[in-house]
């Protein structure tokens, strides 16, 4: 079985991310990073519901994301 490690999905300020970071799930949107959290539902969670340390006066709710981790393009580490 492949381990996601990162989910992205691209907004109309850039692209987000929620990844898996020694700690926890960090959420990212372009180079700001938003908060950690148990798990990557639980940042998506607090994510689309605008509960995040989100940068200026974007709300994150407006940004059209897919508010379940099926409409993110998970991704997983290339084997070598």
């Amino acid at each position: 079985m492949e381990t996601i490690v990162r989910y992205t999905h691209a907004s109309r300020v850039g692209t987000c991310r929620i990844e898996w970071h020694a700690g926890g799930w960090q959420i990212w949107c372009e180079d700001d990073m938003l908060g950690t959290y148990h798990s990557p539902a639980a940042a998506l969670d607090n994510l689309c519901g605008g509960h995040t340390d989100w940068p200026g006066t974007t709300d994150p709710s407006t940004l059209g994301l897919a508010d379940e981790l099926s409409g993110w393009k998970a991704w997983t580490p290339r084997r070598s």
